[in-house]
């Protein structure tokens, strides 16, 4: 008997033993895995991510209440910041006359800089802003840069030659818009989930509705009183913008992390989050939108000089940015709206469309020689810019997770800086060798139609990353369910190897 016994156990070797250790280290991986989505904020993807964040399930987003009060701020955010940059081409006009004469050959490529170094520095401190908005939330960090722009603005408006400008408008001012703006996208997060899309079509609606009303009111304001007056008044707006930053209290919970070491990795990631770059689409996304950019901001800075020398002094220039203004919001809202209902794989696509459309519609500015004609091109060019920035914040949310948001939006808007930085200078330039705007624009054109291509390549990507999760997971269940049957996957193995009982 006592022989039968040891000949029915199993060997130190036996396949049962190493069954059951195999099981063991694979239920070991499976719990550091899910320690390790839970400390890193969740999967790239938003469905994985809700599975992998019980504190963000617990959490229900209010989808309203005091959200629409920071919504109405995070709008007036948008408005003041964009719709003053995006009225340059106002300001643009009358620095020439400034500080400048018509005998400077390099007159248009010098005051440009001022326009895009602002533009490009707001999107350059993103990354910056970003690690402020982690670190210090999203009220400190918004109420501090409408302050410091408040202050280069203010400054501004003393400067008597144009080289200073390049520091107080481009650097100071740009850099406080900066820090105020971001903020007002990562907290709409906190607030809205299911209506996260019409919220941020509501809140870019702002710089169209501050772009259709700011031209006229700039114009007037510079005819009347001049430049450094007109300047001095655009503070109040950075002045309420402060106070709008007061609203942005922050909801969601802070990830929770626990050991030492864990805690030291968890502050190191609020300082630089690798984790986004983990994500195949959110690095082609971060790297294809810049590439569109590169002719965007022409169109602000120099259609109003363009139309200029078109259909001379007297031809109502400022309605182009309104028209552009009020197409842009209408596209806001109504994108917004349908970004709700869409796949985010489909959301790209909106984007890619979007470009492809700018794109065409800056090739026809030197097409046009009525004035209405140039009036549809703005109209269509306003709908489908409206449609890019609105969906924006939705595809960052759903590509890396809203624990990852912030860093992700900041490093997508500091790629941005390079092509909104250096594209008006450049049309500048070749506008003042080549006589005419005409080049300009339809190399302006080109970008656009490029990285609406490379865009492309997302969905694809995003859809083998999510064959790949679901083979995984499927594969993990199997593991799980034999894992739960250790007693028959002995007497399974037995079964098959009867020579072991004998």
């Amino acid at each position: 008997m006592t022989e039968d016994k040891k000949m029915t156990e199993p060997e130190p070797g036996s396949v049962p033993e190493q069954a059951e250790e195999k099981a063991e280290e694979k239920q070991l991986n499976a719990v550091e895995e899910k320690e390790e989505k839970r400390e890193n904020g969740g999967d790239r993807n938003g469905e994985a991510a809700g599975s992998a964040r019980p504190a963000e399930d617990e959490f229900v987003h209010p989808e309203g209440g005091w959200g629409w009060v920071v919504m109405l701020a995070s709008m007036w955010c948008n408005g003041s910041v964009f719709g003053i940059q995006n009225a340059f081409g106002i300001l643009f006009v009358y620095l020439l006359q400034e500080f400048g004469s018509e005998d400077d050959p390099d007159l248009r490529f010098r005051t440009a800089w001022v326009g895009s170094l602002s533009m490009g520095v707001i999107f350059f401190c993103s990354p910056i802003v970003s690690v402020f908005t982690d670190l210090l939330g999203c009220r400190i960090t918004a109420v501090g840069g409408a302050a410091v722009g408040l202050v280069g603005l203010l400054a501004s408006s003393f400067v008597k030659s144009l080289g200073p400008l390049y520091f107080t408008y481009g650097v100071v001012f740009a850099c406080g818009c900066s820090f105020a703006y971001q903020p007002s996208l990562v907290i709409l997060g906190h607030y809205f989930k299911r209506r996260l899309g019409l919220v941020n079509g509501i809140v870019t609606a702002g710089s169209s509705v501050f772009t259709v009303s700011l031209p006229p009111l700039m114009s007037a304001l510079l005819k009347n009183i001049g430049l450094q007056n007109t300047l001095r008044v655009m503070c109040v707006f950075m002045f309420v913008l402060m106070l709008a930053g007061l609203t942005y209290k922050p909801l969601l919970p802070k990830p929770v992390s626990s050991g030492k070491s864990r805690g030291r990795c968890s502050a190191l990631r609020r300082v630089f989050n690798v984790q986004i770059w983990k994500s195949l689409g959110y690095r082609i996304w971060a790297f294809g939108i810049p590439a569109a950019l590169y002719g965007y901001f022409v169109p602000y800075v120099h259609l109003m000089k363009h139309v200029e020398e078109r259909f001379g002094t007297d031809a109502n220039k400022e309605v182009l940015l309104m028209c552009i203004g009020i197409t842009s919001g209408i596209g806001r809202l109504i994108f917004g709206r349908v970004a709700d209902y869409v796949p985010w794989v489909h959301k790209v696509f909106l984007q890619v469309a979007s470009f492809l459309v700018i794109g065409l519609m800056s090739m026809m500015i030197p097409l046009c020689n009525i004035f209405g004609g140039l009036i549809a091109v703005c109209l269509l060019m306003g709908l489908f810019d409206g449609c890019f920035i609105c969906i924006m914040a939705p595809i960052a949310f759903e590509l890396v997770g809203p624990q990852n948001v912030s860093q992700a939006i900041g490093f997508l808007l500091g790629m941005m800086s390079v092509p909104m930085t250096v594209g008006p200078p450049i049309a500048g330039f070749l506008r003042d060798y080549l006589g005419s705007y005409d080049v300009a624009f339809y190399l302006a054109g080109i970008p656009p139609i490029i990285g609406g291509a490379v865009l492309c390549l997302i969905p694809w990507v995003e859809q083998r990353e999510r064959r790949k999760r679901q083979q995984k997971e499927s594969d993990a269940d199997a593991n799980g369910m034999l894992e739960q049957m250790p007693g028959q996957q002995g007497d399974m193995t037995k079964a098959e190897n009867p020579e072991s009982v004998i």
